[in-house]
């Protein structure tokens, strides 16, 4: 089971974002892989930091963590730091360090400072329409993605204008001394280097499109307006970036009979007046397939009956929710003469009148029952 991420920066899920980003700093220094060469468990501890941060430090992945743990992350690489990688860290959390190592290359990761960094190509989005059944139990899709990739035969050589380092390095004469400043190398977007050879078939940077089958493993519970992300099936970079991620939007198609509310389905039964009297036994749809249950004689409309685990799986892997049955019983419009008198006859009669039970729970218990 993976660590909680407020636990591993040891902070309380009410701390402040400068508390988050002050103990992730702590963190880093102090497994950073500068100060811990060769440390192997350092260095995942370094990783896992990051993977905090990422998600706490955002205020939207942060309240969907709070809401669905690491379940909501599930699904090729989540859509929060699963899968994070040097790179990824470095560019992205650069800044945190500040100069605490000397403003150096970062052990050939950074990208601060002087050292080359590795460009990241840009995400891709897509959406993902799912069933009910698939949201239920979870599913694995396939899609067919056109992303940017480098094409055959492309090479690239060192940018002459930075030298490799990604960065050009501009001294000013000012009042208070000579200053000395660093910037992205505009001709090569600081990744170094710049294209040598083009294939007819690639673009500017040595890319094509390309059609590529994406395999997409979705959990079960996730939500419309969910994203997962598939971690470096974005576009890819030039020279020697790094791919981009492809982030999924998950869409849910409406069920014909069940309505979802959290993790609990709902379903409408309709009866007829001496199916409630008699008692009888019917066959509803459930996720799994149809399942049949019995009704007692003289049930009521309103009655609420609990089919328990036969709602959707929770994202957070806690079980699974219920299913919740209304019982409607079904008023006829139109009688016939026969149907008529019957029911005159039974006017003022004693076992017609309502006699509510304590059992027989009322509108606003029924509600409150439903979300408890």
């Amino acid at each position: 089971m993976k660590e909680d991420y407020y636990d591993i920066l040891g902070v309380n899920k009410d701390a402040t974002g400068a508390e988050i980003k002050k103990a992730y700093r702590k963190k880093a220094l102090e497994y950073h892989p500068d100060k811990n060469p060769g440390d192997s468990k350092a260095e995942e501890m370094f990783k896992k930091s990051a993977e905090a941060y990422e998600v706490l430090s955002n205020p939207d992945k942060k309240a969907r963590y709070d809401r669905f743990g690491h379940a909501a992350f599930e699904g090729g690489g989540g859509f929060g730091g699963g899968g994070m990688n040097m790179e990824d860290i470095f560019s992205q959390f650069g800044d945190i360090f500040g100069s605490a190592f000397g403003g150096g290359s970062f052990g050939g990761f950074g990208g601060f400072g002087g050292g080359q960094r590795r460009v990241k190509g840009s995400n891709l989005r897509i959406r993902v329409k799912l069933t009910l059944e698939e949201v239920a139990h979870g599913v694995e899709k396939k899609v067919k993605v056109r992303r940017k990739v480098q094409a055959k035969g492309v090479t690239y050589k060192t940018c002459g204008t930075c030298n490799g380092t990604g960065q050009v390095t501009k001294i000013t004469n000012t009042i208070l001394g000579r200053m000395q400043t660093a910037a992205t190398c505009t001709t090569c977007g600081g990744s170094g280097q710049i294209l040598d050879k083009r294939p007819s078939d690639a673009d500017s940077q040595g890319l094509k499109v390309a059609e590529e089958t994406v395999s997409i493993k979705i959990p079960a519970g996730v939500e419309e307006g969910m994203q997962l992300k598939v971690s470096g099936k974005g576009n890819e970079a030039p020279g020697n970036g790094v791919p981009g991620d492809l982030l999924v939007a998950i869409e849910t198609e409406d069920h014909s009979t069940l309505k979802r509310e959290g993790d609990n389905l709902h379903y409408d039964l309709y009866i007829s007046i001496s199916e409630a009297v008699l008692g009888t036994s019917k066959e509803i749809d459930a996720v799994g397939g149809k399942v049949r249950i019995k009704l007692e004689p003289g049930i009521q409309s309103g009655k609420i009956l609990r089919l328990r685990g036969k709602g959707i799986s929770s994202i957070n892997g806690y079980g699974s929710g219920d299913l919740l049955v209304h019982v409607n019983v079904w008023t006829p419009k139109e009688l016939t003469k026969e149907q008529r008198e019957f029911f005159e006859r039974m006017q003022g009669n004693d076992n017609f009148e309502p006699k509510p039970e304590k059992s027989d729970k009322s509108f606003f218990e029924k509600v409150k029952d439903m979300f408890s």
